[in-house]
């Protein structure tokens, strides 16, 4: 589960190094776009469970702002709760192996 967790690093950081996508919002808009998504909602769970604003700029290569979006968005995508210390796990791959 892991290496899953850093592919997720690596797609968000994407979007804000290629796409331009810097606030979570703007992440979450392209990850799950409202064609298909209740998008509003997924923001919402999300931003409540890493406990931050939708719309305030994230740092992809900050540990501990990315760490808990990853998670919650696990959480929203299994609907369980993400083990953390596969979620960091992940993020040391990250560093690690960097894009």
């Amino acid at each position: 589960m892991p290496w899953g967790y850093r592919a997720m690093f690596v797609l968000l950081h994407t979007y804000r190094v290629r796409h331009g996508c810097r606030t979570l919002r703007e992440m979450i808009l392209r990850y799950a776009p409202p064609v298909e998504n209740h998008t509003e909602n997924y923001i919402r769970a999300v931003a409540a469970g890493a406990q931050v604003s939708p719309d305030e700029p994230l740092d992809t290569k900050s540990g501990e702002r990315m760490i808990p979006v990853v998670a919650a968005m696990s959480r929203v995508e299994n609907g369980t709760p993400a083990r953390m210390d596969e979620v960091r796990a992940g993020w040391d791959l990250f560093t690690k192996y960097p894009v």
